[in-house]
């Protein structure tokens, strides 16, 4: 039987291939501020470890451009994307052993582009295998924590973005605190937001009134909203001290939190009142010739069904906000954004990206797991 190819995944192979020789996995610097340049792929073959990840990504890259088994096409992916992990940080311990105790190994272009790569054959393949959304959810969360735990074991820990890490003491509180300011400020917006948006629903006069408003909320800039809240929280701060004891100022978390909420207000109502404007009334016009009081049609009939289209309102308000939590760092709001705004202000990269790669992570297990919800939910209303 002849082989077919897989265009997709020859596009990706070809793409590996043209990264390892074009884009250095690796860059040396004299310290952790000054550029430094690609280590070549000739002394990183010397490395046992990158002649293990080599060995792996031989058969990833043939297996990819075949239309195979996914199955056998994502457990390749996976330990391609382990080996590479294993092989940059095993192999940093030789690399810098004749350098100075200044000198860093940063991640470079090429790790990056091959992530992605490697990345987009996970993807692909787990898209194949057609999972359905829970399994799907358990065996990202458990590739990752499989990562974590190799990360956690140390075997990055010659790398500059570990230790950059390792020089954050408070880096799980501002984590912490990241994820407190973008989930507490969802919360009020769901208390207000579902009952406006079920109001609109109702009344055509008040969705004309209410969502232009709220629209027109969303299209200020963040920093521009921080800095219009700052001069009202400043000024009740300074006429009602026991405000500014209770954290209530011009910068920090009330701020944050009060424009978080106004940015998650439109997201929610508008699809609150799509997933009533959505419902069958031939459905409804049955609940009432059942009897049902109008309290009970909203919340053994109405509700279920319209929760999928409410979930898909609440993805795009908790990624969003996990988002603009990082830009809140710019006034005192803490989180992950304090080290993207130190990190620009040192020049240093590694910083910059420690700030950022777990504000990724989080919006991406977020959406995730509401999409995991939405799937639960549209089965169930089915």
């Amino acid at each position: 039987m002849p082989f077919r190819i897989d265009r997709l995944g020859l596009t990706l192979a070809v793409a590996v291939a043209l990264v390892l020789v074009l884009l250095p996995l690796l860059n040396l610097q004299p310290n952790r501020i000054l550029p430094g340049s690609g280590v070549p792929l000739g002394e990183l073959l010397k490395q046992s470890g990158m002649q293990l990840f080599l060995l792996l990504l031989i058969p990833t890259a043939i297996v990819s451009c075949l239309r195979t088994q996914a199955l056998f096409k994502l457990g390749l992916s996976a330990l391609s994307l382990l080996a590479l992990i294993y092989a940059l940080g095993t192999d940093s311990t030789a690399l810098l052993a004749d350098k100075s105790g200044f000198a860093r190994l940063a991640l470079g272009s090429g790790f990056w582009a091959l992530l992605l790569l490697l990345g987009l054959m996970l993807t692909d393949a787990l898209i194949k295998l057609e999972l359905s959304a829970l399994p799907r959810l358990l065996l990202v969360v458990g590739y990752l924590a499989v990562l974590f735990v190799l990360l956690a074991g140390g075997v990055w820990d010659r790398l500059s973005l570990m230790l950059e890490y390792h020089n954050q003491p408070a880096f799980w509180q501002q984590g912490a605190r990241h994820l407190l300011l973008a989930l507490g400020s969802i919360v009020p917006a769901l208390i207000i937001g579902v009952p406006l948006g079920i109001r609109c629903h109702r009344s055509p006069r008040v969705r004309a009134a209410l969502i232009p408003v709220l629209s027109l909320l969303q299209t200020i800039p963040s920093l521009a909203m921080f800095g219009l809240l700052m001069i009202p929280l400043s000024l009740l701060a300074l006429s009602f001290p026991l405000l500014a004891d209770l954290g209530i100022r011009g910068i920090g978390v009330a701020p944050a939190v009060l424009a978080l909420f106004l940015y998650s207000l439109l997201p929610i109502v508008s699809n609150t009142a799509a997933g009533f404007d959505g419902l069958d009334p031939a459905v409804l016009q049955a609940a009432r010739g059942m009897g049902m009081s109008r309290r009970q049609m909203l919340w053994q009939i109405e509700l279920p069904l319209a929760l999928p289209v409410m979930l898909s309102g609440l993805r795009i308000v908790v990624t969003m906000n996990i988002g603009l939590v990082a830009v809140a760092g710019l006034i005192g709001g803490g989180g992950y954004g304090t080290y993207i705004f130190q990190g620009l202000g040192q020049t240093a990269t590694d910083l910059v990206l420690l700030g950022t790669l777990p504000t990724i992570l989080l919006a991406f297990l977020a959406a995730l797991l509401i999409d995991t919800l939405i799937a639960m939910t549209t089965r169930e209303a089915q």
